[in-house]
C-alpha cells in the first residue's frame, strides 16, 4: 500500500482513540520527501530500541504514558506533552500503559537517515490501522 502524498491540504485526525486504542496498529499517516507523520501505537511495557534520526523530530503523546530515554535521562510524556529532539539525539521509548504518540520526522529525499526509526517500520500489509 503506497503512502499518501500531501498534494493539497488534507485534514488528518490524530484525536485520542480511547477504547479503540487496543487493537490499533502503528501507521504512517503521511510521507513526502521532506516530512513523515507516524501514528505510533505502543502496548503497555512495549519498548522501541535506542535509535536516532539525522534531523530534528518531535514526539507528541496523544494518550497513555511513555518514557523517553536519552543519555541525559528519562522524560515522561503524558497526553498533550510534546518534545523536540535535536538532530542525532539517541533515544528509546517505553510505554508505561497502552499509548499512542505522533512522531514527526524531517526527511532528506524521503529518508530519516542512519536507520532512524527502523524499529518503527512495519511490513506493508501492517501499514494501516486495524480494530479489534
Amino acid at each position: 500500500m503506497a503512502l499518501p502524498h500531501a498534494k493539497h491540504l488534507d485534514v488528518i485526525n490524530v484525536a485520542p482513540l480511547g477504547n479503540q486504542l487496543p487493537g490499533t496498529v502503528s501507521t504512517s499517516l503521511i510521507k513526502t520527501d521532506r516530512i513523515q507523520l507516524l501514528h505510533m501505537v505502543l502496548s503497555a511495557h512495549q519498548e522501541q530500541p535506542m535509535h536516532h534520526v539525522d534531523d530534528e523530530c518531535t514526539i507528541h503523546c496523544l494518550e497513555g504514558e511513555v518514557d523517553l530515554m536519552m543519555g541525559a535521562g528519562v522524560r515522561q510524556l503524558r497526553p498533550g506533552n510534546v518534545i523536540v529532539l535535536p538532530p542525532g539525539q539517541p533515544h528509546a521509548l517505553k510505554a508505561r500503559a497502552q499509548s499512542a504518540v505522533l512522531v514527526t520526522l524531517l526527511l532528506h529525499g524521503g529518508d530519516a537517515g542512519n536507520q532512524g526509526g527502523a524499529g518503527n517500520r512495519r511490513a506493508p500489509d501492517k501499514d494501516s490501522p486495524t480494530r479489534a
